[in-house]
């Protein structure tokens, strides 16, 4: 049987989005249990979620005692149910928290696959989903507690269910009730999560459907009657209940300190330049790498078919709105690599021109030897003798799916060199965020500082007095780790925390204030362990010392008296 027959046998009904589904586990699910927790959105996400489980308040968003008003709620209900499912909230096991970001890429690479078959054919749309499912961009953000790879899955199972009543029209059928329901609940699901950004993905759609086919009647089918209210009821009970809790304060927050600074400028100094994220997508897309030219070409060549039409209808759009958006990150443009990964699956269908190859074969060899770079490098920068064996398997498997899918590539093979550029990638990518990464100690302060207190039985969960303090070093990591008491604070409120008898962990750089602080308390300094690494938030070297709690002395007088009493 040739891989063309058992790639038709397995996208067959349901058998392609469960494919894809499957690739898309495969990919994110080692990465997802070995990273420890991330700086610094991924723990404020899973903090404020603990939080919410912690005081039973799920409107509200939190982070400490800061209201965290910058996103909608529902990536943290999501998160919420799945470590009531999976886990508790004490044991602060970041793999729960992450679960949502596995279903949603999972979900993506299944919506995919099922819009896709509908307005291409079944094997097209099964290569589609997998390719969007086994991208570097999609199966890292399936590894990390925060909103966009179920952003990613909600917005493509809408675009999805567009796809499939576009389809219908073009046949002269009805759309199914279940079709449009899947539109109307993947934008709800998506704007509870991250606001306008599904909602626009799909509007600029069908704006562009309805400019380039100059009809637009087939969108009557979507159901706009039940399907806004379906929408309204979904998304407004929380947005009441947050504008009354916070009396309107969430708005004013969101808009004006989280959205407005993104459209003004490059918030938090992430900013970049038009054409960032096309720059980037040779890396994101990976291990597809080799079939962007033929994408690109097919794109144009072919742009009267009705599903190529679609994929650029949803592509070209969503990607110019980022590109026009002055604060940029790589994930940004995630909500619309569906409609590139149609047009990469629709590329394989037939031969590929001499051209389009050879393009497509230097690009996926460089990426994979880009990628074995980054890997020696953090072996070389923060590794030990003990990762060797994690660094050589990234880099090899790496540079082999850039380079094999290459060649394969070259002899005129696509759908193979597809295939075994997949495969090796996958695998690449498990080694790179299961293996190496995990390991390389200086990276992760936060877990090495948690070990620390651990081993010496200073942890609060170790039966310690609490909560920690902490001075010189705030990231997210530590606070998600240690609990939600834990006190930042400076040289002196540390001192202060030792005398109450609570360990504190004290950063270089108020190593001096914390010591002469504990001198005018007439304490000596009792440290137990010292930390050292790179913090990768800020790129400063950092070196933490843990401290011994020791109580001040109680004068004689009160110390007979305290003993009388007891």
């Amino acid at each position: 049987m040739t891989l063309e027959s058992r790639l038709d046998d397995w996208s067959r009904g349901w058998r392609g989005p469960l494919f894809a589904a499957l690739v898309a586990l495969i990919a994110g699910l080692p990465g997802l249990i070995a990273m420890p927790p991330l700086d610094r959105d991924e723990s404020r996400f899973a903090q404020a979620t603990s939080q919410m489980l912690e005081t039973g308040d799920y409107v509200v968003i939190k982070f400490q005692d800061q209201p965290r008003f910058k996103k909608p709620v529902g990536i943290h209900w999501m998160q919420a149910v799945t470590v009531k499912a999976f886990s508790d909230e004490e044991d602060r096991r970041i793999w729960a928290y992450r679960l949502p970001s596995l279903l949603g890429a999972m979900l993506a690479a299944a919506a995919l696959a099922w819009g896709a078959a509908a307005l291409l054919d079944p094997r097209t749309g099964l290569i589609a989903g997998s390719i969007l499912g086994a991208t570097f961009l999609l199966s890292t953000e399936a590894l990390i507690a925060k909103t966009d790879a179920m952003l990613c899955g909600t917005t493509t199972l809408a675009m999805a269910a567009l796809a499939r009543v576009y389809a219908a029209q073009l046949k002269g059928e009805v759309t199914g009730k279940w079709t449009t329901f899947a539109f109307w609940i993947g934008l709800s699901l998506a704007a509870l999560i991250k606001g306008p950004v599904g909602l626009l993905v799909a509007i600029f759609a069908m704006i562009a459907l309805a400019v380039w086919d100059r009809k637009a009647r087939w969108m009557k089918d979507l159901g706009w009657t039940w399907g806004l209210i379906l929408f309204a009821a979904i998304t407004l009970p929380w947005a009441m209940m947050i504008t009354v809790a916070t009396d309107g304060a969430f708005w004013g927050a969101a808009v004006g300190a989280d959205l407005a600074p993104k459209l003004a400028g490059g918030q938090e100094g992430h900013s970049g330049p038009f054409g960032y994220h096309a720059l980037l997508s040779p890396l994101l897309s990976f291990p597809a790498t080799l079939l962007l030219p033929a994408a690109l070409v097919l794109g144009w060549t072919k742009r009267h078919e009705p599903g190529v039409r679609f994929a650029l209808c949803w592509l070209i759009p969503t990607w110019l709105m980022f590109e026009i958006l002055p604060t940029k990150l790589v994930h940004y443009a995630l909500p619309g690599y569906g409609g590139l990964a149609m047009l990469m699956a629709a590329a394989v269908r037939e031969p590929l021109g001499p051209r389009v190859r050879w393009i497509g074969a230097v690009l996926s060899a460089f990426i994979g030897a880009l990628l074995a770079a980054v890997a020696v490098y953090g072996q070389v920068k923060f590794g030990t003798g003990g990762d060797l064996i994690w660094t050589v398997l990234a880099a090899l498997l790496a540079l082999a799916a850039g380079v094999a899918g290459a060649v394969l590539l070259l002899k005129k093979g696509s759908v193979r060199a597809l295939v075994t550029a997949a495969a090796l990638g996958i695998a690449a990518h498990i080694a790179l965020t299961a293996g190496l990464i995990p390991h390389l100690e200086p990276l992760f302060l936060s877990k090495d500082i948690t070990q620390a207190l651990d081993q010496t039985r200073l942890s609060p969960r170790s039966g310690a007095a609490g909560p920690v303090a902490v001075t010189g070093y705030a990231e997210p990591s530590l606070i998600f780790q240690l609990g939600t008491a834990t006190e930042l604070t400076t040289g002196e409120g540390a001192a202060d925390a030792v005398a109450e008898g609570r360990p504190a962990v004290v950063e270089a750089r108020e190593d001096k204030p914390f010591r002469d602080a504990l001198a005018e308390l007439g304490l000596t300094p009792r440290p137990v362990a010292t930390v050292e690494g790179l913090n990768y938030s800020d790129g400063d070297e950092e070196k933490l010392t843990i401290y011994r709690g020791e109580p001040h002395a109680l004068p004689p007088e009160e110390a007979a008296e305290e003993e009388v009493n007891r």
